[in-house]
């Protein structure tokens, strides 16, 4: 995947940073806004898109929660398939995971097209596909990223902690 030049949002994470994209044409491509995990910033566009802003919310809300609510508000464009795949990720509960074999098995698939289509996924954190693990061990992330293992890594410990509620 091409990483755009500029970016609409840039939110810090404990991994580096997440970008959001937002294409300009609001008719066919919305859909095709994108979320990319980042180990380094890339520049931000000023001003930002107005959807990036609602993005960079959510994905602020979910790193300083992991149970905060993530809805994308676009829904991001693919296959049949890939949107099945996708839509089953979503059902996955905050801290668990869900093999590619089992999650394969659900859809009538098998688990490489299971693989994929997390691949072909442009919504990491809204259609999350870091919940998705091999049989034995974390599988891929971020079509083999250097980067990529030790942030699903992360994704997958911070869902695990408990957040504080106050009462």
């Amino acid at each position: 995947m091409t990483l755009p030049m500029t970016l609409d949002a840039l939110i810090p994470a404990p991994f580096g940073f997440i970008g959001v994209y937002c294409h300009a044409d609001n008719t066919h491509s919305a859909g095709m806004d994108e979320i990319h995990l980042l180990q380094h910033a890339l520049p931000v566009r000023t001003p930002a898109h107005p959807r990036a802003a609602a993005w960079a919310a959510q994905i602020e809300a979910y790193l300083a929660d992991p149970n905060a609510p993530l809805q994308a508000p676009l829904p991001a464009v693919g296959t049949p398939f890939q949107q099945r795949v996708w839509q089953a990720m979503r059902a996955i509960p905050v801290g668990q995971t869900l093999s590619y074999g089992a999650l394969a098995a659900q859809l009538g698939s098998g688990p490489r097209a299971v693989a994929n289509a997390c691949g072909a996924n442009r919504l990491p954190l809204f259609n999350p596909c870091h919940r998705v693990v091999a049989q034995h061990g974390l599988g891929g992330f971020m079509q083999g990223h250097p980067a990529g293992l030790a942030i699903k890594h992360w994704l997958l410990a911070h869902e695990q902690q408990p957040k504080y509620t106050p009462r």
